[in-house]
């Protein structure tokens, strides 16, 4: 039977290195804001034969005066050819702009056909918003878990566990977050998908550990040490989160595997982050949550046992 507790510095000491290296990334690279949170446009344009992106995306810099960034995408539907112009700023791009912007595609790739497809325009104040809902929906989801755990096992000092829960989710949210940085993915509405999901798939984890306690703790009837229980609680559960986990990223995997293959960048967006949080969420399950939960229950030299 591995020993959790006893290792835990380990563990403690692997978390702490890597949000330090994320907090470190954070701050010489800077977070990025992608249009739905910032605000700016987002424009899409059919056309024929190849273009340079680089290229394309001065031309139409110098054309509407902004620095803009462009993707090229297949739609699989029609095997079109897409032109996606991205144009983040403090004001949506001007009709005057969005005409010099195709003035300038056809002069310079008569050949290309250039056609105006569609666009998604977003106000500053709307985008602040959006950014704004967004995190208060990961509170909401945060305290409502905690609420939930409190309740569930009062039997085992529900606060204590509710907390030490929301701890090791702090961390997978802080995780999911820096692979957006260290990738240079913009910050959009993947990252509060991505988060809300790995909430749901990490506490899940953590409760059939906590309900292992709770059932080793009844057994047992406060014979053995604390930290005992909990690392044979954690052995005991250890095949099945392994097993779950490996059944998840698989499919996640597929999912990144034919968003890349096929330059689905809204599934790639998220993808990425969820493999990596399926990662963590299983890391802070077996190896944090319970442990900081033992030496909560333990501090000043307590049994633990009492409720």
């Amino acid at each position: 039977m591995f020993n959790f507790y006893k290792n835990r510095r380990w563990f403690f000491g692997l978390s702490l290195l890597i949000i330090i290296a994320g907090i470190v990334v954070s701050l010489i690279s800077g977070v990025q804001l992608d249009i739905e949170f910032k605000g700016g446009s987002i424009l899409k344009y059919s056309f024929d034969g190849e273009v340079n992106l680089a290229e394309a995306e001065q031309v139409i810099g110098d054309a509407i005066g902004q620095n803009v960034t462009c993707q090229i995408t297949n739609s699989i539907a029609d095997e079109a050819t897409n032109l996606v112009v991205n144009v983040a700023g403090e004001e949506a791009l001007a009709p005057e702009g969005m005409a010099s912007l195709i003035a300038a595609l056809n002069e310079n790739y008569a050949e290309n056909n250039f056609k105006f497809e569609n666009a998604l325009i977003v106000n500053p104040f709307i985008g602040k918003e959006l950014l704004q809902n967004g995190v208060i929906a990961i509170l909401i989801a945060s305290v409502l878990i905690v609420i939930y755990v409190w309740i569930r096992f009062r039997s085992m000092s529900g606060p204590s566990a509710g907390v030490m829960a929301l701890v090791a989710l702090l961390h997978d949210i802080l995780i999911a977050f820096f692979v957006f940085v260290f990738v240079q993915t913009p910050v959009n509405e993947a990252l509060v998908a991505v988060v809300l999901t790995i909430l749901g798939f990490s506490i899940n984890d953590t409760i059939v550990i906590y309900d292992r306690i709770r059932e080793n703790e009844r057994l047992t009837k406060g014979s053995m040490p604390l930290a005992d229980l909990v690392d044979l609680s954690i052995n005991q559960s250890l095949t099945r989160s392994i097993n779950t986990s490996l059944c998840t990223f698989g499919a996640i995997l597929v999912a990144y595997i034919f968003s890349v293959i096929y330059g689905i960048d809204s599934i790639t967006d998220f993808a990425l982050p969820m493999m990596i949080g399926v990662i963590s969420g299983t890391y802070s399950t077996i190896f944090l949550a319970g442990p900081l939960w033992v030496m909560w229950k333990t501090r000043g030299g307590r049994t633990g046992y009492e409720h």
